[in-house]
């Protein structure tokens, strides 16, 4: 009798634990939670090193690249350049110039589309599509995605994911295509800068302007302005 009052418990004890564990897969939100996504997404480098990466997006602003590229060489560093495809079609000549002067690819989708609503397929279609283009163009394949206006949802990571890439996003944003302000656009750049941060900035007037004096100032602090794929190895988000 002691023997089936054990094994009893011990039943009753299992089925517990197995309705307590279907309760919780139920009412866990649908998808992947939201902290699970973000892991898997870059907003900031390696954070014990001393790497820190200008991220530029491009989808316009090619009268003010040269000049970006010159102050990158002043300083003798490398940047990433995250590159709409569809600006590339028509920019041959400067994507290749880019590449010349030795800096990263990053894939920046091909229409600057909102990623996030966007199907599996119509998310690898965007990435694929600016990605084999900057392939062609540079002899370079990107393998940093960074979706247009930071927006993305499982599908972007997921199509990134399974394309080779990885997500990133940023830990700093200068708001350069909104504020054009280079006074400002510096102080969003260096104000508590440290390791591993992803500085977010476009190809504007003002960004020019005030790039020299940014660099400037990471050189004095020690810390090494470095292309993305340098600063977020061994650290992610």
């Amino acid at each position: 009798m002691k023997r089936k009052t054990a094994l009893a418990l011990c039943t009753n004890a299992c089925l517990a634990l197995l309705v307590l564990a279907v309760a919780a897969v139920c009412f866990l939100p649908a998808g992947v939670p939201a902290a699970s996504l973000a892991d898997r997404v870059y907003y900031n480098g390696n954070r014990e090193g001393c790497r820190v990466s200008l991220m530029f997006n491009v989808y316009w602003g090619g009268e003010y690249l040269g000049g970006i590229l010159d102050a990158l060489d002043e300083f003798g560093v490398r940047a990433t350049f995250f590159i709409g495809g569809c600006w590339a079609d028509d920019n041959a000549a400067l994507v290749k110039e880019i590449a010349a002067r030795g800096h990263e690819f990053g894939n920046h989708g091909y229409f600057h589309k909102d990623q996030s609503a966007l199907s599996l397929e119509e998310n690898r279609e965007e990435i694929a599509a600016c990605g084999s283009l900057v392939e062609t163009l540079t002899g370079q394949a990107p393998s940093l995605f960074a979706p247009p206006s930071g927006a993305y949802a499982e599908q972007t990571v997921r199509a990134a994911e399974e394309l080779g890439y990885s997500v990133i996003l940023w830990s700093k944003d200068t708001i350069d295509w909104r504020d054009r302000d280079a006074s400002l656009i510096y102080r969003r750049a260096t104000q508590n800068v440290q390791g591993g941060d992803l500085i977010l900035m476009h190809p504007t007037k003002e960004t020019l302007e005030a790039l020299p004096s940014v660099l400037g100032h990471y050189a004095r602090l020690g810390l090494v302005q470095s292309a993305v794929s340098a600063t977020i190895a061994g650290g992610g988000a």
